[in-house]
């Protein structure tokens, strides 16, 4: 098999590849003849093309995954965990390439995309040690009577990804999925299809069995013949909240396990005893780094009381970022315009723009927003209760902070919080009543690292459990209780 290795080590633009489908093994061409154009945001230009594939080629790739999976299933657990192990090495001895890679199909800075691919490592070293942790126990009930917990493979499952950490969120849901036994199909974002890709060989090169991994590219159709099929037991899917909730729904009626992370608005709470070097670098990092597409990044600061000076110290270092090197380039045409015409509602609704990013100082055709700040942002406007998804972030003034916790409370989404304080008691307050599942203290982005598990409350998540940790192992196997007697008792109890 020939690798698609990819050779750029700097931005300058190259072109790439086709991304076919990967089945069997095998790189395979969509049964539709539909392909469409992967662009590079930085430039603004079609590095390569993915196939757009049907119903028929999520046949394939199950029928597949279908064939694979006793022989996978019937390993010891360990050994399907050595593959993992392989797997890490072989992106540790190729990282540049995928960091790289990543930057050009996604338009992150090469600090982002290599912050990202090393989170995916984080992953698989999560998944192999799965191994360690995946005893379910066992006791003795009763006088000659043994119960104990198996955690089965259910078979054919699914994982349906976004477009902006190509490398690592797939590295959520696979190394989980394939240590407990399982095969997988993916579908990465069309817009994103090489990480996966160069995944999917890496995955060879350590040793997979054939079938055991594959991706079906394509979009909505892909999407719904994989919700929709009777054979996959469980999809998990991170995306927006409208189709979060939709395929949650669609896929529960027809009996499958569902996990669907959806869309955020995170709040970040300033109270006027917190750090100001710390606050500001960290509001900063939070909102425009990966060009604020990433659910976990701020999008409204909650301005508590007298705190003007951590405000301008946020204003001073945003205008300071460089939009090329620190914060990155915006995945797409739709998507910029999408932002900037938030941004200008806002300031036709009264909002003061602080920093202004709609109109950065950066050569060429690619697609960019620079950080922004939206000052004396009211609750309702659309700035504050939509996810904008982009480098901007929004201020509302209030005095109190049960003012500011109010107003976060009322968000539909629940995926992150977090305050800034000193005070343990004030942090504490603020804990107990956000409605979040993953908040921080001074931490901005507070995305839990492995073993915990990454997941939200409210609308930003459908289903049970969390997507990563050892609640991905759970989501990902079905629980087998064994209870054993193996001779008569002579002290027989009204039990046994």
């Amino acid at each position: 098999m020939k690798n698609h290795s990819f050779s750029a080590r700097d931005y300058d633009f190259v072109e790439y590849v086709q991304a076919n489908n990967w089945i069997g093994g095998e790189w395979t061409p969509s049964a539709s003849g539909r392909t469409d154009e992967v662009f590079n945001p930085r430039h603004g230009k079609v590095m390569g093309t993915v196939v757009i594939s049907n119903a028929s080629d999520v046949e394939a790739a199950f029928q597949a995954a279908k064939a694979a999976l006793p022989a996978w299933k019937g390993l010891p657990i360990r050994e399907r965990a050595q593959i993992l192990y392989r797997v890490k090495q072989l992106m540790e001895e190729n990282l540049d390439e995928l960091c790289w890679l990543l930057s050009h199909e996604n338009g992150k800075t090469i600090d982002q995309a290599r912050g990202s691919v090393l989170k995916g490592i984080e992953c698989i070293e999560m998944g192999a040690s799965c191994q360690n942790m995946a005893d379910g126990g066992q006791l003795d009930v009763s006088r000659g009577v043994n119960c104990r917990v198996t955690h089965e493979a259910l078979g054919v499952v699914a994982g349906i990804v976004p477009f902006n950490f190509p490398t690592m969120v797939p590295l959520w849901m696979i190394p989980q999925a394939l240590v407990a036994g399982n095969t997988f199909i993916l579908k990465p974002s069309e817009k994103v299809p090489f990480g996966s890709m160069r995944l999917a060989e890496l995955f060879k090169q350590a040793g997979l069995p054939d079938g055991v991994l594959n991706i079906v590219n394509g979009s909505r159709d892909a999407v719904e013949a994989i919700v929709d099929h009777e054979g996959i037991k469980a999809v998990a899917f991170v995306g927006s909240t409208p189709v979060a909730k939709l395929l949650y729904e669609r896929g529960a009626k027809t009996g499958k396990k569902m996990l669907c992370l959806g869309g955020a608005k995170n709040h970040l709470v300033v109270v006027p005893d917190a750090d100001q070097a710390l606050t500001a670098s960290n509001v900063v990092a939070s909102y425009a780094g990966c060009a604020g597409q990433r659910c976990m990044a701020a999008s409204v600061l909650l301005a508590v009381g007298n705190v003007e000076h951590i405000i301008n110290d946020i204003a001073e270092r945003s205008a300071r970022l460089s939009v090329t090197d620190e914060v990155g380039a915006i995945v797409s045409l739709e998507s910029r315009d999408r932002i900037l015409h938030y941004i200008n509602q806002a300031e036709a609704e009264g909002a003061t723009i602080l920093v202004d990013g709609r109109k950065p100082d950066v050569e060429g055709d690619g697609w960019w927003v620079g950080a922004t700040i939206i000052d004396n942002v009211k609750p309702g406007m659309a700035c504050h209760t939509d996810e904008i998804f982009g480098p901007v972030i929004s201020i509302i003034r209030v005095n109190t902070l049960d003012e500011a916790l109010d107003i976060e409370n009322a968000s539909p989404y629940g995926n992150a919080a977090c305050i800034y304080t000193q005070s343990g008691h004030v942090a504490e307050r603020a804990l107990e009543r956000f409605e979040a599942g993953m908040c921080g203290v001074n931490v901005g982005v507070p995305v839990p690292r492995e073993p915990f598990a990454f997941g939200g409350w409210n609308d930003s998540k459908f289903g049970h459990g969390d997507m990563t940790g050892m609640d991905g192992f759970f989501f990902w196997t079905r629980p087998r209780k064994v209870t054993s007697k193996w001779a008569v008792q002579s002290d027989q109890t009204w039990m046994s």
